[in-house]
Order: structure tokens, then sequence, then C-alpha cells
């Protein structure tokens, strides 16, 4: 890394710098993503157990299956649209450049 004069730094446009910080931002939209999706993948198994504890209730509680099911349905429809936006707004190619 280069360290430019206070000069250098003054003459630059804001657009310039915006740009300079671009690659860093994108990485950093991408990581707190991907941190939302472990958060999904957190809340799904906690369903699923909870929904293996209603399965072995002694007085089964249909509707609260029912419930925990939808829900559930809804937790993975919703991780993956947030997969797939992931994959349109940070493509996988750009990510390689942005490591190198």
């Amino acid at each position: 890394m280069k360290i430019l004069s206070y000069k250098e730094y003054l003459a630059m446009s804001k657009d310039k710098i915006n740009e300079t910080l671009a690659p860093v931002r994108a990485m950093k939209a991408r990581k707190q993503a991907e941190l939302k999706v472990a958060e999904m993948d957190e809340r799904i198994a906690s369903q699923e157990a909870r929904i293996q504890e209603y399965c072995t209730q002694q007085n089964l509680n249909f509707e609260a299956i029912l419930d925990s099911l939808d829900e559930l349905a809804l937790m993975e429809r919703r991780k993956g649209q947030l997969v797939k936006i992931i994959d349109s707004m940070f493509p996988a190619e750009v990510e390689a450049k942005e490591t190198k």
C-alpha cells in the first residue's frame, strides 16, 4: 500500500475515494449477508428440534406441529431467497478478484 500525500488526497474527488473503497464495502456486505444465512441456519435447526419435541409428547398437539412446520417452511424459503440474492449481488468471479 502506498500512502499518498495529503495534497493528493485533497485532490481526489469523492467519487474516486468511493471507487477505491467499493471492493472493501462489497466484501463487508457479502460477509454480513453470509452471517445472516448462518443465523437463519441456526433458527432452522432450532425449529426442527422444536418440531421433534412436539412429535414426542404424550399428548400430541397437531396444531402446534402444523404451525411449526409452516414456520419452518417459511424460514427455509427465506433462506433460499437470501442465498439467491447473495449469488446475484456478489458473483463468484468478482469475489475471486477481490481476494487477490
